[in-house]
C-alpha cells in the first residue's frame, strides 16, 4: 500500500457513516483474513468536513407516501386491459369454469413465487432492473437492458389502445350512440344503408371504418389517421404529466386510476344482472368442460396469461418495489397483489359473460323473429303443412321454447328437404360459443351490447373511461420500468428523461395510427414481448437461484422480512419454476413455429376479416423485434466477459450503512488501493474467502448493534466479498 494512505475512521454521537472498507478494517484482530483485506483509501488532509448531510440529500431515494399507495400502484400495474378482454376470452375458449383451475394452480406455481422474487430483489438492492441484475451478476446485467427494451416496445402499442379508448370515450356523449345504427348513403335517386355496414354490423362498421379507417393490408399504409393521431398524442401527454415527477406524481394518480375500474365493474355487474339473458351467460361461464383440462394448449395459455397478468419480466415490479423500505413485508405484497389480480379477472369475466349473455339473448330473439316469418311464408306457400304445427303455438309471437319445438318438428318431417328451407336453430349457446377477444370484445361485442342498455351513453362513458384508467395504470409501471433503471444507472434527470421518452415513443408510435396501424399493433403484440419476456424471467430465476445462490437469497429474505419464508419458495425457485418456465418457452416456440405468421385483414368488399401472411419485410420486422429485445443479454455478457469496456466507474460495492439505509460512499477514491470499489475483477485483488454467511458480526460488540428498524445497524456488514459485483453499468 502507498505510504501516503491511511485508514479513515469516524465516530459520531447519533449517526455513524462507515464504508465497507472501514467496517472490514474494524474486524476481529484474530481474523488474519480480515486484517489482510482491510481497504485503505486516500483522503486529502484538508477534506475533514462532515459529508453526511450532503450525501444524504444527493442520494436520498424517493419513497412511497404510504403502503396503500404502493399496493395500489402494483395493483394498477398488474391489473390491465388483459384482465377485461383476454382472461374472459381464454375462459370462454378453454372450458369455462374448468379453465379457472389450471389458472389457479399455475398462479401458485409460477405467478406468486416469481412475483415475490422480483419484489424482493428490487426492495433488497433498491435499484431499477439494470442496477439489480448488475449487482447480482455483472455478466447478466443485460437482463435489465432487455427489460427496458421490451417495456419500450410494449409501451409503444399499449398507449395506442388507450388512444382508441379515449376516442370512444369522447364519442360516447351522444344519444343515440354513433355506432347504434348503420349510416345511410344518399344518391341522386334514393337513400340506402351503407353496403359494408349492412353486410357486417353497425358496431363492426364503426370500428373498422369510422375509427380505424383501416386499409386492406399491412403493405398499404394509407397515410395517417388524424383522429387517432390526436388521441395518441393525448394519451402520451396524460402519461407524461402523470409520470414527470416519478412516484410522487404517479402515486397520487393511482388512488383514482386503480380504484375506479372496480367501481365501474361492480356497477356493470349489478346492472347487467337485471337484464334478460345475463344469467344464461354466467351459467355458460360456470359450466365446466372438464375434458378440455387434459389438453396441453389450455395449460400453456393459462401459464402465459399468469405470466403477463402480473407483469413479470418488464422491470416495472422491480422499479416500484425499489422505492420501499428495506424491511417492508414484500411476501405479503406478492400474495395480496396476485390474488387481487386473480379476483379482478374473475369479476371482469362475470361482467363480460353477463353482457354477452344479454347480447346473445337479443340476437337470439331477432333470429327467432326472422325465422318465424320464414316459417309463416312457407306455410302460406304450402311447402309446410299447417297440421304439423302445434295448435297452441302462435308464430307471430313465438317464445324461444316454442320455436325450438317447431324447428325440431319441421326438421324431422322435412328430413331430406330441410337444408333447402334455410332455417336457423337460433340457440343462445351458439352465440355464447363464439369466442371474441381483444379489441373485438371491447370495441365490437361490448359496444353492441351497450346499445341495448337503457341510458346507453352513460354506460358507454363509464366503460371506456374504465378502459382508459386500466391502461394508464399499466402504462405507469411500463414507463417506470424504463425510467427508473436509466435514472439509477446513468444519473439522468427524471423530468427530462420522462419527456424525451414519451416524445420519442409518440413519434415512433405514429406507425400505429396509419390506416394500416392496427396490423402493426397485432405484429408487436405477437412478437415483441412473448418470447423475450419468457427468456428474461428464466434468466432472472437462474441469476437468483444459481448465480447469486438460493441459500444466500433466502438468508437475505430472512434478514429483510424478520422471518424465514416458507421452504415452498426455495423449491419453487430452485426446481419447479425453472422447469415450468423452460417447458412454457419450448411450447411457445413450437406453437409459434406451427402457427403461420400473419394477421387478420379487413376486406371491404366482403365486410369481413381474412387471414393474410406477412410480406417478406414484415417477417424481417417480426424477427428483428425479438432479436432486438433479447440482444442486450448476450451483448452485455460478451462485453463483461471479454473486458471490452474498462470498468473504472464506481459501483454498488462502494456503499455506507447509515441507520439501516444504503448510501453512496462519500469519500474520493484514487489509485489501485481501491480496486474492489472501482470494480476490479476478483482475480486482480487479494480477497480472502469468507464462509457462506452473508453477514458477519463485528468483534467487540457483545450485543447486536441495530438500527432503529431493528435490522441494519453497523454491527452487521457485507462479508461475502467474492460475490460483490465486478462493475455497474
Amino acid at each position: 500500500m502507498p505510504k501516503n494512505s491511511k485508514v479513515v475512521k469516524r465516530e459520531l454521537d447519533d449517526e455513524v457513516i462507515e464504508s465497507v472498507k472501514d467496517l472490514l478494517s474494524n474486524e476481529d484482530s484474530a481474523d488474519d483474513a480480515f486484517k489482510k483485506s482491510e481497504l485503505i483509501v486516500d483522503v486529502q488532509e484538508e477534506k475533514d468536513i462532515d459529508v453526511e448531510e450532503e450525501s444524504e440529500v444527493e442520494d436520498e431515494r424517493p419513497a412511497w407516501n404510504s403502503k396503500l399507495q404502493y399496493i395500489l400502484a402494483q395493483v394498477g400495474y398488474s391489473v390491465g386491459l388483459g384482465n377485461v378482454w383476454r382472461f374472459p376470452y381464454l375462459c370462454q375458449k378453454n372450458g369455462g369454469g374448468a379453465y379457472l383451475l389450471p389458472y389457479l394452480i399455475l398462479l401458485l406455481v409460477i405467478g406468486i413465487p416469481l412475483f415475490f422474487l422480483e419484489l424482493a430483489v428490487g426492495q433488497r438492492i433498491r435499484r431499477g432492473s439494470i442496477g439489480v441484475w448488475n449487482y447480482i451478476s455483472p455478466k447478466l446485467g443485460g437482463i435489465g437492458f432487455a427489460s427496458c427494451v421490451v417495456c419500450f416496445f410494449v409501451g409503444l402499442y399499449y398507449n395506442v389502445i388507450i388512444g382508441w379508448s379515449l376516442f370512444y370515450f369522447s364519442q360516447s356523449f351522444q344519444q343515440p350512440l354513433p355506432w347504434d345504427q348503420c349510416p345511410l348513403v344518399k344518391n341522386a335517386s334514393h337513400t340506402f344503408v351503407e353496403p359494408e355496414c349492412e353486410k357486417s354490423s353497425a358496431t363492426t362498421y364503426y370500428w373498422y371504418r369510422e375509427t380505424l379507417n383501416i386499409s386492406s393490408s399491412i403493405s398499404e399504409s394509407g397515410g395517417l389517421n388524424w383522429k387517432m393521431t390526436v388521441c395518441l398524442l393525448a394519451a402520451w401527454v396524460v402519461v407524461c404529466l402523470a409520470m414527470i415527477k416519478g412516484i410522487q406524481s404517479s402515486g397520487k394518480v393511482m388512488y383514482f386510476s386503480s380504484l375506479f375500474p372496480y367501481v365501474v365493474l361492480i356497477c356493470f355487474l349489478v346492472r347487467v344482472l337485471l337484464l334478460n339473458g345475463s344469467i344464461d351467460g354466467i351459467r355458460h361461464m360456470f359450466t365446466p368442460k372438464l375434458e378440455m383440462m387434459m389438453e396441453p394448449r389450455v395449460w400453456r395459455e393459462a401459464a402465459t396469461q399468469v405470466f403477463f397478468a402480473l407483469g413479470l419480466g418488464f422491470g416495472g415490479v422491480i422499479a416500484f418495489s425499489s422505492y420501499n423500505k428495506r424491511d417492508n413485508n414484500c411476501h405479503f405484497d406478492a400474495v395480496l397483489v396476485s390474488f387481487v389480480n386473480f379476483f379482478t379477472s374473475v369479476l371482469a369475466t362475470l361482467v363480460v359473460f353477463a353482457v354477452l349473455g344479454f347480447k346473445a339473448n337479443v340476437i337470439n330473439e331477432k333470429c327467432i323473429t326472422e325465422n318465424s316469418k320464414i316459417i309463416i311464408k312457407l306455410l302460406k306457400m304450402g311447402n309446410i303443412s299447417q297440421d304439423i304445427i302445434p295448435h297452441h303455438i302462435n308464430l307471430s309471437a313465438v317464445t324461444a321454447e316454442d320455436y325450438r319445438l317447431v324447428y325440431d318438428i319441421i326438421q324431422k318431417v322435412k328430413e331430406e328437404e330441410f337444408p333447402a328451407l334455410h332455417l336457423n336453430s337460433c340457440k343462445i349457446e351458439d352465440e355464447l360459443n363464439k369466442a371474441v377477444q381483444g379489441t373485438g370484445l371491447a370495441f365490437i361485442a361490448f359496444t353492441e351490447a351497450m346499445t341495448h342498455f337503457p341510458a346507453s351513453p352513460f354506460w358507454s362513458v363509464m366503460f371506456f373511461f374504465m378502459l382508459v384508467n386500466l391502461g394508464i395504470g399499466s402504462m405507469f409501471g411500463t414507463i417506470e420500468g424504463i425510467i427508473t433503471p436509466i435514472v439509477d444507472t446513468f444519473k439522468a434527470r427524471k423530468e427530462i428523461l420522462t419527456v424525451v421518452c414519451c416524445l420519442l415513443a409518440f413519434c415512433i408510435g405514429l406507425i400505429f395510427v396509419q390506416r394500416s396501424g392496427n396490423y402493426f399493433v397485432t405484429m408487436f403484440d405477437d412478437y415483441s414481448a412473448t418470447l423475450p419476456l419468457l427468456i428474461i424471467v428464466i434468466l432472472e430465476n437462474i441469476a437468483v437461484s444459481f448465480v447469486y445462490g438460493i441459500d444466500k437469497f433466502m438468508e437475505d429474505l430472512k434478514d429483510m422480512l424478520g422471518f424465514a419464508p416458507n421452504r415452498y419458495y426455495y423449491y419453487m425457485w430452485k426446481y419447479i419454476s425453472p422447469l415450468m418456465l423452460f417447458s412454457l418457452l419450448m411450447a411457445s416456440v413450437v406453437n409459434m413455429g406451427l402457427s403461420p405468421p400473419g394477421y387478420n385483414a379487413w376486406v371491404e368488399e366482403k365486410a369481413s376479416e381474412e387471414f393474410l401472411s406477412y410480406p417478406t419485410w414484415g417477417l424481417v420486422v417480426c424477427i428483428l423485434l425479438m432479436v432486438l429485445a433479447i440482444l442486450p443479454i448476450p451483448a452485455v455478457f460478451i462485453i463483461r466477459r471479454c473486458n471490452v469496456i474498462d470498468n473504472s466507474s464506481g459501483n454498488l460495492a462502494s456503499v455506507t450503512y447509515k441507520r439501516g439505509r444504503v448510501l453512496k460512499e462519500p469519500v474520493n477514491l484514487e489509485g489501485d488501493d481501491a480496486s474492489l470499489i472501482h470494480g476490479k475483477i476478483s482475480s486482480e485483488m487479494s480477497s480472502p474467502s469468507f464462509g457462506k454467511n452473508i453477514y458477519r458480526k463485528q468483534s467487540g460488540s457483545p450485543t447486536l448493534d441495530t438500527a432503529p428498524n431493528g435490522r441494519y445497524g453497523i454491527g452487521y456488514l457485507m462479508a461475502d466479498m467474492p460475490d460483490m459485483p465486478e462493475s455497474d453499468l
